[in-house]
């Protein structure tokens, strides 16, 4: 995807990162892919010690050149001791950040010589509004999800009003546009009545009211695999800036040649009929529907790689042993997920609907089965079932032996299942055309470049004029 900056650039931008669950990784993808095009800006990545040394310390470290790590203080004090609670660490963080965040910055100023231009940040980081403007400069929050859940969020206050303290799950959003197939149940929580005073809830909705003054919203989507919802989101912000998918956006990480023998074992099998099953690297079926769909896949014949970190004795007994010992299972602590979506053998990924997990697979071309835990994963689920038909959640929405073998019948061998792939694989054409050197992502990309992080800088007779209009100096403009 060929992307070209206009202008030479010596910004410094700010990078502010949310370092908790998967979120830390495609924002460094997404800074990289500026990186690569916007050579001489440098860059400076605020995260905790842990979130950076895993970034940074992978097998590729190339393209890193002008990115350069800081890290920032979780907020822990001395003595604590983690109470088992994970909101627990995330709320020391957020009371923490801002001043942490402020001392990064004035000290990779110093050390850079340059004082910072631009803040990018985590969508989550709803306080880097305020410190955009305290510094007087624009601010480009950075959604890790797709476009249905930050619609959610922006009208997190519409939503409250017309759904009321009811807590009616089965009640419609028709309401907003396009969500006329939803549920109140499909809300993430914290948006109704559901634990409105955790910390993730009030972040969320904290963020929903900053966002709007952004000086643009960057997504990791691609315009036409939503389109009503993305016209309405542009009416919302003063830029929308679709820049995925990062997977298909240079640059590209190399392919990993340690697999753990998947691919060769894919190799063995036929077109479309493999189902992949990951859970992400945070989620985790319960020991009971681990064994249901672990009878379902072996009852039902069906051939699977399962990416598995968990237990291994929470399988039924003797299933590991038979299912590779017939040639139809390979469990593997990890897979290089990617290439194995990727591969014409694969037929269905079962999958928590995670949303770097959705667009792997739609950018791969393969259906979904849907078992979602948490956050934004249950519209995921219903988006990809009722808006763009291309998976299945669920019987119930949790993990039976008859449900898990009606839905992997469905995808692999019936009708429907190929109509399923039908429309992905247009999907995964979209995707592909949005970030060529035509396409709607590199566009967007050349915008945030060109127009907002490579800006061209105020004249100072401008900057004077200005100051003297705020100041209420005897120069006004012309009526």
């Amino acid at each position: 995807m060929p992307l070209m900056s206009n202008k030479s650039c010596s910004q410094h931008v700010a990078v502010l990162v949310f370092p908790f669950a998967s979120h830390p990784s495609p924002l460094l993808l997404f800074v990289r892919m500026i990186s690569a095009v916007a050579p001489d800006v440098k860059f400076s990545f605020f995260s905790l010690a842990k979130s950076n040394s895993s970034l940074f310390t992978k097998c590729n470290i190339k393209g890193f050149d002008n990115i350069k790590p800081y890290d920032v203080w979780d907020g822990l004090p001395e003595s604590y001791v983690f109470s088992g609670n994970p909101l627990e660490p995330i709320d020391f963080f957020l009371k923490a950040a801002p001043g942490s965040f402020k001392k990064g910055i004035a000290e990779a100023e110093a050390e850079i010589g340059h004082k910072v231009g631009c803040l990018i940040s985590d969508a989550f980081l709803w306080f880097a509004c305020d410190m955009a403007e305290e510094m007087q400069i624009p601010w480009v929050p950075f959604w890790t999800s797709g476009q249905r859940p930050l619609f959610i969020h922006v009208a997190n206050d519409v939503i409250k009003e017309k759904l009321g303290a009811s807590g009616d799950k089965d009640q419609t959003l028709e309401f907003l546009p396009g969500f006329s197939a939803f549920l109140a149940s499909d809300l993430p929580g914290g948006i109704t009545t559901e634990n409105l005073g955790s910390p993730i809830a009030v972040m969320m909705h904290k963020m929903g009211l900053k966002l709007p003054k952004a000086t643009a919203v960057a997504i990791n989507s691609f315009q036409d695999l939503d389109l009503e919802v993305a016209f309405e989101l542009k009416k919302k912000f003063h830029k929308f800036l679709h820049v995925g998918p990062l997977t298909l956006t240079p640059p590209l990480p190399p392919k990993i040649s340690e697999d753990n023998g998947c691919l060769e074992w894919l190799g063995n099998h036929k077109p479309a009929s493999v189902a992949y099953i990951s859970f992400g690297s945070v989620a985790a079926l319960p020991p009971h529907e681990l064994a249901a769909l672990a009878e379902a896949l072996e009852e039902g014949g069906f051939p699977f790689i399962w990416s598995f970190r968990g237990n291994e004795k929470d399988f039924p007994e003797g299933f590991l042993e038979r299912t590779k010992q017939n040639g139809n299972g390979k469990v593997v602590p990890w897979a290089s997920q990617t290439q194995i979506l990727n591969n014409a053998c694969l037929g269905v990924f079962v999958t928590h609907c995670g949303w770097n997990s959705i667009l792997e697979s739609i950018t791969g071309g393969v259906p979904m089965i849907c078992r979602p835990f948490k956050a934004d994963q249950p519209l995921n689920m219903r988006t990809l079932e009722a808006v763009w038909k291309i998976g299945v959640g669920v019987e119930g929405g949790v993990v039976t032996k008859s449900g898990a073998m009606k839905a992997l019948q469905l995808c692999l061998s019936s009708k429907e299942g190929k109509e399923m792939r039908e429309r992905i694989s247009v999907f995964k054409e979209f995707a592909e055309e949005a970030v060529k050197s035509y396409g709607r992502t590199t566009e967007d990309l050349n915008a945030l470049v060109n127009e907002i992080i490579c800006r061209p800088s105020k004249p100072k007779w401008l900057e004077w004029a200005e100051g003297l209009r705020s100041w209420g100096g005897f120069w006004q403009p012309a009526v």
